[in-house]
């Protein structure tokens, strides 16, 4: 297909949204998932499966849709072939606005080492996706969400995508947790700082963060959302998971990475890596299309 056509294309409203399905013991939930959001947001609705395609599964599949009343509303797509490089080409082709994949809480060190679809889905979709950890066919109450916010242009795409998402789902619990770039307090920090000095230098970063922060609240209120706003000290990825983990959030959004990352990004954790090593909750990746803006910069990893 033209790839200009997904050039400059917001990541919101979701117009498009697939569910990558596996013929588990998660099926049925799975689908429920997918369905309730569909309908939610008014969006066209695929279900993408790679593997064979056999009568038995079409009749497994028949049977759960009329379970949830979806039928003729979906359009499932088979695919053969790497599992990851097919749903990359399926979601490009149907111009998915919403990918939801399931999740395993935290992997074993054989997944972790060889990579599960969804860890290698999050570093290479074109789309933002949706990581369920627990799927349920009754779907999944999105009550209290933290947002990951650093200092990149792409957040302020991640925070209204997810102001979308809660106005849809009826969160009114959305909390903006800035991750206050460390590097930057060390470089800002000679070695001869006395400790007066380092503590005016830290008060100073942290009134800039929190102004930040504030700018990205603005409306929030207006929206029926309530929440807390705080600034997160210490390794990024890190300090997130633990935050999102300790409040009990059912969903963490956060950036897509700026690009690939490899070997060297996993022996020197990325802070992507922190999250996916162990997820906390469901967690959405937000994919912003739009450029980032010439003041952008990498702050998350």
């Amino acid at each position: 297909m033209d790839d200009s056509r997904l050039k400059g294309r917001p990541p919101f409203p979701f117009a498009v949204i697939a569910a990558a399905i596996a013929f588990s013991p998660r099926l049925e939930a799975m689908v429920a998932e997918a369905v309730r959001l569909a309908a939610i947001f008014g969006a066209e609705l695929l279900l993408i499966h790679v593997g064979r395609r056999t009568a038995a599964k079409e009749v497994m599949l028949d049977e759960i849709h009329g379970r949830l009343g979806a039928g003729a509303a979906v359009r499932i797509i088979w695919l053969e072939g790497d599992a990851v490089d097919s749903l990359l080409e399926a979601c490009k082709t149907n111009m998915v606005d919403l990918l939801i994949l399931g999740a395993l809480r935290r992997e074993n060190i054989l997944r972790y080492y060889l990579g599960s679809v969804a860890r290698r889905m999050s570093r290479r979709a074109k789309c933002s996706l949706l990581l369920l950890i627990e799927p349920a066919i009754t779907g999944t109450p999105f009550r209290r969400i933290v947002v990951s916010c650093v200092d990149h242009g792409k957040t302020a795409h991640t925070v209204e995508t997810v102001r979308y998402l809660a106005a849809g789902t009826g969160c009114t619990d959305l909390r903006l947790a800035w991750e206050m770039d460390q590097a930057g307090l060390a470089m800002s920090m000679s070695g001869d700082s006395t400790t007066v000095e380092t503590a005016r230098i830290r008060e100073q970063l942290l009134r800039d963060e929190e102004a930040k922060l504030g700018q990205l609240a603005i409306g929030l209120e207006d929206d029926g959302l309530r929440g807390e706003r705080l600034v997160l000290s210490g390794r990024p990825g890190f300090a997130i998971r633990r935050y999102a983990e300790d409040c009990g959030a059912d969903l963490l959004a956060v950036n897509s990475p700026d690009g690939r990352y490899g070997i060297i990004d996993r022996i020197f954790t990325h802070g992507m890596e922190h999250i996916l090593e162990h997820l906390p909750c469901n967690i959405l990746i937000v994919h912003s299309r739009p450029a980032a803006g010439p003041d952008a910069r990498r702050t998350d990893g």
